[in-house]
């Protein structure tokens, strides 16, 4: 999994899926008092951020403690990746981050983990740093852009909504659904190659 600083970027744009999670994103704050939700945006995006930023540096590290391959991880990755695309695509029938209902102000869960920062962005930010570990800075600023993507559209969500229509923001969560399927493949294949070349030595 070779990536350059816009192919890593735009697969983390893809994982995030901001324009996706635009309505499980509202039903989350829609017990927030107007005033506060500029506030819990940008908190919940550099919550979302520096927990990436911490898988991204220190979850290779955590993968050698417990004895886990770079295949492993990339298999893992593209069956997670797998999942959420496939729920983009068909949506109830693959897996589902957050319920569309959450309670008060919500504070690091459902909004940071795992609506922005889920288990597919966070494999995703730990293969990144086992491929190419001396491109850190390049991985924080593509993980940056990625969080500052969502939090601008996070910040225009309800006009979005408004102004797109359920309907188009539905057929450009199928289509990017389309696109991160492509990718959870090639990531499975990939894994299960390598895998394959150390069993036959």
């Amino acid at each position: 999994m070779k990536q350059s600083f816009l192919s890593a970027t735009i697969l983390l744009i893809l994982i995030t899926d901001p324009l996706g999670n635009i309505p499980l994103f509202l039903a989350a704050l829609k017990n927030v008092d107007p005033s506060r939700r500029r506030l819990v945006i940008f908190r919940e995006c550099a919550i979302a951020f520096f927990t990436l930023v911490i898988f991204l540096l220190f979850g290779s590290a955590f993968l050698k403690a417990v004895n886990l391959s770079d295949e492993t991880l990339r298999i893992a990755g593209g069956v997670i990746l797998f999942l959420i695309a496939i729920n983009m695509v068909f949506p109830g029938s693959g897996g589902k981050l957050v319920e569309d209902d959450s309670g008060a102000e919500p504070f690091i869960v459902p909004v940071a983990i795992p609506l922005i920062a889920g288990p597919s962005a966070m494999t995703t930010v730990m293969l990144l740093a086992r491929t190419s570990p001396v491109r850190t800075l390049e991985w924080i600023g593509s993980i940056f852009i990625a969080i500052v993507v969502t939090t601008i559209v996070f910040l225009g969500s309800n006009k979005l909504q408004d102004w797109l229509g359920a309907r188009f923001l539905s057929a450009i969560e199928k289509l990017m659904g389309l696109v991160l399927t492509a990718i959870a493949v090639e990531m499975l294949l990939g894994g299960i190659t390598n895998y394959i070349k150390i069993i036959q030595g």
